[in-house]
C-alpha cells in the first residue's frame, strides 16, 4: 500500500512538472511572437512586408507603432513581388514612409538585377533609401563565382540602383552571408542586420536597421510580420 501511494505521488509530481513545462513553453512562444523592442531604446520602428506575408492592414500597422515600411520589390534578374505596387500605395495612404528591397542573387549579372529593380521601383526622392537583401550564397551557382567577383558585381549593382534612386543603398546582410564574404568591412554602406530578440553584432560595426522579430503576431496581418527598428 505504501509503495502504491509513493508511486502515485511520484506520478502526480511528474504530471505537475510536465504541466509547468508546457505552460512555460506556451508562454515563451507567446512572448516571442508578440515581442517588440521598447520605445525608450528604439523610438522609430517599422515593418518589412512582401506578398508572402499576406494582406496587411496598414492603418492597424501604423496604430501598433510602425512609422515606416520596407517593401519587397524585386529579386534576382527577373522576379518581382506581385504585391509591391499595392503595398506601396496602401502604405503611403496610411502615411507610412516607404522603401524598397531587392533580394540579391550572386548567380545573376548585376546589370540584369539592377534593370529589374529600376523597372519595378519608381524614381521617387521621397522614398526611403533602397535596401539590398544579401542572404543567398554563390556556392549554389551553376558556374563558380569567386569571392572577389561577388563583391565586384555587388558594387556594380549598388552603383546602378543608386543612380536611379539618388540615395546610398542599405545592406541587409544575413549572418551567414557576412560570415562567408565579410562585406561589412569592405563596402561603406549603412547596415541592416537580422536576429530575433537579441541585438545583432555579427557585422563588427554598428547597424542602422535591425529586424528584431521575424515572426511578430499582430492585428495588422493574418500572417507574421517582420518588425524592424532604427538604431540610435
Amino acid at each position: 500500500m505504501a509503495r502504491r501511494k509513493s508511486r502515485a505521488s511520484r506520478l502526480r509530481l511528474l504530471g505537475a512538472l510536465v504541466l509547468l513545462a508546457l505552460l512555460a513553453a506556451g508562454w515563451a512562444w507567446w512572448s516571442l511572437h508578440h515581442w517588440r523592442p521598447g520605445r525608450a531604446d528604439f523610438p522609430v520602428q517599422g515593418i518589412e512586408v512582401g506578398s508572402d506575408d499576406g494582406a496587411v492592414d496598414w492603418r492597424a500597422a501604423k496604430a501598433i507603432g510602425a512609422s515606416f515600411a520596407y517593401l519587397d520589390a524585386s529579386a534576382s534578374a527577373f522576379a518581382r513581388d506581385p504585391a509591391f505596387v499595392k503595398n506601396l500605395e496602401d502604405a503611403r495612404s496610411a502615411r507610412l514612409q516607404v522603401g524598397a528591397v531587392h533580394k540579391y542573387d550572386p548567380c545573376q549579372p548585376a546589370e540584369k538585377q539592377a534593370a529589374n529593380f529600376v523597372t519595378v521601383v519608381p524614381r521617387d526622392r521621397t522614398m526611403l533609401p533602397p535596401a539590398v537583401d544579401l542572404d543567398l550564397l554563390a556556392e549554389d551557382c551553376p558556374i563558380r563565382i569567386s569571392d572577389a567577383a561577388v563583391t565586384s558585381e555587388l558594387m556594380t549593382f549598388l552603383n546602378q540602383i543608386e543612380t536611379h534612386t539618388g540615395k546610398p543603398t542599405i545592406l541587409k546582410i544575413s549572418s551567414s552571408f557576412e560570415k562567408r564574404y565579410h562585406l561589412a568591412a569592405k563596402i561603406d554602406r549603412n547596415l541592416w542586420l537580422v536576429r530575433t530578440r537579441l541585438s545583432p553584432d555579427y557585422a563588427g560595426r554598428p547597424w542602422m536597421l535591425w529586424t528584431a522579430n521575424q515572426m511578430l503576431d499582430s492585428e495588422a496581418s493574418d500572417g507574421a510580420l517582420r518588425w524592424v527598428v532604427v538604431g540610435k
